[in-house]
């Protein structure tokens, strides 16, 4: 998948005219590429949109949503608690005056990638999915998954990282559920469940 073209494409529906499509196409790309993204990059962009065309049929706002998969981490620093928020706003700021978006469901989606909780917007959920999906994959690319996010981590010692990554582990657990959809909950629910129990383990 080309993921320069699938950009410019969406851009081009949504109202952008092509030098600006080029210019942020650049940003973006330079802000996915920076040396301390070793998870929160193109790739995990390119994965989540390859989820996002395998279920796009599902979704009531395809546009709104593969928009908000670009920009969703587009702000990111370990050291920082407001990098969804940031991200929304960049999206919003940077969306043309005549765009046929609906911004509030782009600024809402970005944001609540940030708890993953579940959403009254079917189309949020979805989006939470797409991002969550990697928690579900075999245990050795799940193993590479959170070494990367170890490394986004690495200005914090073990003593602090282990407690804090352990925590927010927990919290998927003690959820009902991980996935937001039926669709993701019957495939992945139970093998993300084990991965993250693992990794506690681990973790302790």
């Amino acid at each position: 998948m080309n993921l320069k073209q699938k950009y410019s494409e969406l851009l081009l529906d949504i109202g952008f005219y092509e030098n600006a499509i080029q210019q942020n196409w650049f940003d973006l790309e330079k802000a996915y590429s920076k040396k301390s993204r070793h998870y929160h990059n193109l790739i995990h962009l390119k994965e989540m949109i390859e989820s996002f065309e395998r279920y796009r049929d599902r979704l009531q706002n395809p546009k709104e949503i593969l928009f908000s998969i670009f920009y969703h981490d587009f702000v990111y620093s370990a050291s920082k608690k407001d990098n969804e928020l940031k991200s929304a706003q960049y999206a919003l700021k940077i969306l043309p005056e005549n765009t046929t978006l609906n911004k509030q469901l782009v600024f809402d989606a970005i944001c609540d990638t940030k708890l993953h909780a579940h959403n009254i917007n079917e189309d949020i959920n979805w989006l939470i999915d797409f991002d969550l999906k990697i928690l579900a994959k075999d245990w050795e690319d799940y193993k590479t998954y959170f070494e990367q996010i170890r490394k986004e981590y690495r200005i914090y010692p073990d003593f602090i990282y282990k407690p804090g990554r352990s925590k927010a582990l927990k919290h998927f657990l003690e959820n009902k559920f991980i996935f937001q959809t039926e669709e993701f909950r019957s495939l992945y629910d139970e093998k993300a469940r084990a991965n993250i129990e693992k990794e506690i383990i681990l973790l302790t």
